[in-house]
């Protein structure tokens, strides 16, 4: 199934948020690149048989541009946030980036991954900067995803051309991981309401301390009916204290998120669904004024 900048089967929004790291791998320079060049990560241990599969499932000949991804870079890279348990001990999940036409957004399209959804990667994306690609994520089996997760942006930087700054990766993909751990416990909708709800209080009462910002997620995570361990709440507010010294283009978030609801008909069969990410896109679309000043400089 097909999603642009929306949401999963498990309905995983978050504003704006994820992923990926810095690689030792050289970055290749494509001063020409252009919509519909293509770019792949593979997963180091597929098997080459695996591989190829992968290749032909993506439609790509075997000649096609690669960055392979390690799991000792998926442990290096997303070890702060994610278990050992979940990271494993191979690197499967492997992804097709196409740069797009300039104004056409980011979809993502997800097969055989159970944990990093579509719609976790693609808000950290956006949250990333990134603009106007198709993203194809894909594994021989069901997996978590984190291999893909750790090479996206990798593949992107060096098809586009374009330096994303390291404290927008670590920031955005430490808000997708922790929200959708805290989805695994408290569930995916719940997760994502109070991260949503969060944001909304900061953009209408910006806080002047750290001792504010933890009474402003307690309190609405108490509106919410959510019991937040200790743990949970400090790792919140540390997150939430990095997001306001982020250098984030919030007019480039509003316009992809214009972008998105301009086209759902073409992603969405069905009526409600429809009717519930428009109101959702338009809700978000009307606090990032809000935000913009409370997260910039």
């Amino acid at each position: 199934m097909r999603w642009s900048i929306n949401m999963n089967r498990n309905v995983k929004w978050l504003i704006p948020m994820l992923l990926a790291l810095v690689f030792m791998v050289p970055l290749k320079a494509f001063a020409d690149a252009a919509p519909g060049d293509v770019i792949v990560t593979l997963g180091e241990d597929l098997t080459p048989d695996q591989k190829t599969k992968i290749l032909n499932e993506m439609g790509v000949s075997s000649d096609v541009d690669t960055v392979t991804v390690t799991n000792e870079e998926e442990h290096q890279y997303l070890g702060k946030y994610v278990s050992k348990a979940q990271l494993g001990t191979r690197a499967i999940s492997s992804s097709k980036v196409t740069l797009a036409e300039k104004g056409k957004g980011l979809h993502v399209e997800a097969k055989n991954i159970n944990w990093v959804t579509d719609s976790m990667i693609v808000n950290a994306l956006v949250t990333a900067g990134v603009k106007d690609a198709d993203i194809y994520v894909t594994a021989p089996f069901e997996v978590s995803g984190t291999a893909a997760l750790t090479g996206i942006l990798k593949a992107y930087e060096q098809k586009a051309n374009v330096n994303i700054p390291e404290e927008k990766k670590q920031v955005a993909n430490e808000e997708v991981v922790k929200t959708a751990e805290l989805g695994d416990r408290i569930g995916t909708k719940e997760a994502t309401q109070l991260i949503t709800e969060i944001k909304q209080e900061l953009a209408d009462h910006p806080v002047k301390s750290e001792d504010e910002l933890r009474d402003l997620i307690k309190r609405v995570a108490e509106r919410l009916g959510i019991t937040l361990t200790d743990d949970e709440l400090n790792s919140l507010v540390s997150l939430f204290n990095k997001m306001k010294d982020l250098n984030i283009n919030w007019d480039s978030v509003q316009d992809q998120l214009h972008n998105v609801r301009d086209n759902l008909d073409g992603f969405l069969n069905k009526e409600e669904t429809q009717s519930f990410l428009q109101k959702f896109i338009d809700f978000i679309i009307s606090i990032i004024d809000g935000i913009k000043g409370l997260f910039q400089k």
